[in-house]
């Protein structure tokens, strides 16, 4: 069984976004209805709605950092309860068998995952639709429970922006006195800046604009580094226990590389694309790594949901209207947000 509710979304990658009709479906037994309050807007959703990646299946319904409250739940269902504040980030569901999922890693679920939007729907015939909705249902397996101390429009692009940045700062075990360089100040940039300060970690925002530097320090940064200027990169030659970068298009990667310490790690979370060509002596003579990470798992986006309630971190935002959208997203690609739009599905409603 299904049924009909408001969305938002586009039928060709040249097409705005405009009002649609779509269907979900009635809960299963272990299902949960979430009635969709905030949803944060990813620079993934415009990619997807504009069959960047060549891989959309139209129409797409974008949107997979939902903030919202459990109207229903299965039979079977027993974490959640009617009125529960959750969340529903990039993962609706994986195989759950395959080592990666028994790890805990479902982002790397060597199966294929099922993101939230624009992935096969097993249960309906299609793809799955993503929070540009009135409602979602999810299996409780793939559900977050959100802290009720912090505020939940600004807790929306934890779900995505949040979970990319926390990953790799706790695989690679970032703690205190590590010095951390964050290369972008955006909106994974920002998150990165806040969760490494809150780690305990001296963070460095390495960026190519001085006008950035006045904000990185008011998001918790204790220096700025600009990465254009030659003599304040040889400053911090050899210095970096660890560098997060958040770039969302290839860069030059040598004066990162040459800031590393001996057995240091750069990670990329930004560019899904082919990086610019590096020097392979900047990595072999100090037995350095370039390394990637992607999103979260389930327990893993909780772990991070729960230390943001305890040490009350969430995204800057910018609040929007639903019917703003097409606009919100040019302002995206001109880099026009600090950090993070999120949509009030209220203006959906209506």
């Amino acid at each position: 069984m299904t049924t009909k509710i408001k969305a938002f979304g586009n039928k060709a990658a040249e097409a705005d976004l405009v009002p649609l009709q779509i269907e979900r479906r009635v809960a299963g037994p272990k299902d949960v209805n979430i009635e969709i309050l905030y949803c944060g807007v990813c620079h993934s959703d415009i990619h997807t709605a504009r069959n960047d990646w060549k891989n959309s299946v139209y129409p797409v319904v974008p949107g997979h950092e939902i903030i919202g409250r459990v109207v229903a739940v299965g039979s079977e269902a027993k974490n959640y309860k009617i009125g529960d504040l959750v969340g529903v980030g990039c993962l609706v569901d994986s195989c759950r068998t395959c080592p990666s999922c028994n790890d805990g890693l479902e982002q790397y679920c060597e199966n294929g995952w099922i993101g939230t939007y624009n992935s096969p729907d097993k249960h309906l015939d299609g793809t799955t639709y993503g929070g540009y909705s009135t409602s979602i249902v999810v299996d409780e397996s793939f559900v977050l429970r959100i802290p009720e101390n912090i505020d939940l429009k600004g807790t929306a692009p934890l779900l995505c922006a949040g979970i990319t940045t926390w990953s790799p700062l706790k695989h690679w075990n970032v703690k205190k006195g590590d010095k951390v360089g964050i290369v972008g100040l955006g909106g994974l940039g920002h998150m990165g800046v806040k969760f490494a300060n809150a780690l305990g970690a001296h963070v460095v925002m390495i960026t190519t604009s001085p006008s950035k530097a006045e904000d990185a320090k008011s998001l918790g940064a204790h220096e700025v580094l600009i990465s254009t200027n030659e003599g304040e990169v040889q400053k911090h030659l050899n210095s970096f226990d660890f560098i997060l970068n958040t770039v969302p298009v290839a860069n030059e990667m040598d004066p990162y590389i040459s800031m590393l310490k001996r057995d240091a790690t750069m990670v990329m979370v930004g560019a899904v694309e082919p990086l610019k060509p590096f020097h392979g002596g900047g990595i072999i003579l100090g037995r350095k790594r370039i390394a990637g990470s992607l999103i979260g798992g389930i327990k893993e986006t909780q772990e991070m949901l729960d230390f943001c309630g305890e040490h009350n971190i969430t995204s800057d935002i910018e609040m929007i209207n639903m019917q703003d959208i097409n606009q919100a997203y040019e302002r995206v690609i001109k880099a026009d947000v600090k950090y993070r739009f999120v949509i009030d599905m209220e203006s959906l409603k209506n």
